[in-house]
């Protein structure tokens, strides 16, 4: 699976490359694109309601929420509603996986965490003789971030069924083929 921002062409490279992977894009990303363009006094109830959609209990409850978000919010937002319907495919891909693991499926918030402290990294660093200086210390900080967390399993994926059920979904797209024996 990809997780994606939303960012043009991403995710169709990653389907070029993985064409039997997954995509979810950010759920996170898709809210905060939403928010600046609703007007001020209907922020709160409006952001509440897209919420209803990637909280449900299931896939089929997710779309029935969104089908109640559109049905109220439509009218005084087309475009928006018109958006988070082209994506929603990939917006609710999450709801194919355990449920243990959606929290760390749904967001590319802890990618986005890592760019976040290669940039503070970087940013005290006015002038860096050139791009090979700072893609060792791009390098240097990833090598250190994957020691600091390599041992660290993210909520969910420790769990026995959890790791069944991703590998029987795993297997059941790249099944093994096994050789003929002469």
């Amino acid at each position: 699976m990809g997780v994606f921002d939303g960012l043009p062409g991403l995710d169709a490279a990653f389907r070029e490359t993985y064409p039997k992977a997954d995509v979810q894009h950010c759920i996170v990303h898709k809210v905060r694109s939403t928010f600046p363009k609703i007007r001020i006094q209907h922020k709160t109830e409006v952001i509440e309601d897209l919420k209803t959609i990637y909280t449900a209990a299931d896939h089929e409850l997710a779309l029935a929420a969104f089908d109640t978000v559109k049905a109220k919010w439509g009218k005084l937002y087309p475009k928006e509603m018109q958006s988070w319907e082209e994506q929603l495919s990939t917006l609710l891909t999450f709801y194919k996986y355990p449920v243990l693991i959606k929290e760390a499926i749904y967001t590319s918030n802890p990618i986005e965490r890592m760019n976040k402290e290669i940039r503070k990294r970087l940013k005290p660093m006015n002038s860096l003789t050139n791009m090979d200086a700072a893609e060792k210390i791009i390098y240097l900080d990833v090598i250190d971030y994957n020691e600091r967390f390599s041992e660290r399993v993210i909520r969910g994926f420790g769990d026995l069924e959890v790791k069944k059920k991703l590998n029987e979904m795993f297997e059941a797209r790249y099944p093994v083929q096994e050789t003929e024996e002469k």
